[in-house]
């Protein structure tokens, strides 16, 4: 069995206001619930073919000088969505995508700040 670069199977990490939530769950000190999320979660995407072990490998590699393990690895696969492009007569389609959320162990960040 041939082994993956993990840069084919992670592709980039997936940046949002709601994916920034996540990543700092364990700083929240507003809600008594997110106060108990010790572990940070994060959000990727990646190769739509990629089961949850090798995205976790892969991440483990990938992020190997910050010594951080992989908890779980939850994945979605996002449908392309159409929508009407401003001045086209055609539809527009944006791309599939499949997204990991990655749960890392208690203490573990891929922050630099923290």
């Amino acid at each position: 069995m041939s082994q993956k670069n993990p840069y084919d199977i992670v592709k980039s990490r997936y940046i949002t206001e709601k994916t920034t939530m996540l990543s700092q769950l364990k700083k929240a000190q507003s809600n008594p619930s997110l106060k108990r999320c010790e572990s940070p979660k994060y959000v990727f995407i990646v190769d739509p073919s990629a089961n949850k072990t090798e995205i976790a490998d892969a991440i483990e590699q990938i992020y190997a000088a910050r010594n951080v393990k992989v908890e779980a690895v939850n994945t979605l696969n996002v449908k392309p969505k159409i929508a009407n492009r401003r001045g086209n007569r055609r539809a527009g389609r944006s791309n599939h995508m499949k997204k990991a959320i990655v749960t890392l162990s208690r203490g573990d960040s891929l922050a630099d700040e923290d």
